[in-house]
């Protein structure tokens, strides 16, 4: 346990390698954008077991629900899903594919990149950000962690950086990341008076849909 954390980009690598050898694929099989965008869409959720894509959920009801914190909080530990996760959830999965049938070759290692990223920053998140619920599993994930890991991350993130900055569309797929980590930061600390498992798992996603949407956007500005 001190030091899952450090192993959460690794995850992110196999999903982007996994999509790269996907898109590949599809290619030299001869199948279709649509077909290759649901199975570049679906790849993600099926490898991490849908668990981050289930915070991003709970935190979308716990979020819009617009009760007090204490109420969100509560919220976030109902298994039931409400209204708010369905609609968002449905975009989620309807942008995401949108955007699959955008990229080109050029592009999917752009995307694998951000599956590390969204990774190594959600787990800068768990061990920086304040815990709103002392007993959750961030928190003991946190406060297990060694008191290196923090390093060994900022490691991780510099190196992962370094290789994405080598081209314009690269450094705006960073800023997209960046952007979105304030933000998450601000929605955390203003709703929910911290971090937990389920926000930073919205974090995670709601980080792979902008760099995403990174890419799309630079490949049309940046030819």
């Amino acid at each position: 346990m001190r030091y899952t954390l450090c192993f959460f980009p690794f995850v992110g690598a196999l999903i982007g390698l996994l999509s790269v050898l996907c898109f590949r694929v599809c290619g030299y099989m001869g199948f279709g954008v649509f077909l290759r965008s649901g199975v570049l869409t679906a790849l993600p959720l099926v490898i991490s077991g849908g668990i981050h894509f289930d915070g991003f959920l709970d935190t979308s009801d716990a979020l819009f629900s617009h009760r007090e914190r204490e109420e969100k909080l509560a919220v976030l530990k109902d298994p039931h899903i409400g209204a708010f996760a369905l609609m968002h959830g449905i975009l989620y999965i309807l942008l995401t594919f949108c955007l699959f049938t955008e990229i080109g070759e050029g592009d999917i290692w752009l995307v694998a990149f951000g599956y590390v990223i969204s990774r190594i920053l959600s787990a800068i998140c768990v061990i920086t950000f304040p815990q709103a619920n002392k007993d959750g599993m961030a928190s003991f994930t946190a406060k297990s962690a060694d008191r290196r890991v923090l390093a060994i991350l900022a490691s991780e993130l510099f190196v992962t950086a370094v290789m994405l900055s080598g081209t314009a569309r690269g450094i705006f797929c960073l800023l997209a990341a960046v952007l979105t980590f304030i933000y998450c930061r601000y929605i955390a600390m203003r709703h929910f008076g911290g971090i937990t498992g389920d926000i930073a798992g919205y974090f995670t996603e709601l980080c792979e849909l902008m760099m995403l949407t990174a890419v799309v956007i630079s490949g049309r500005i940046m030819l």
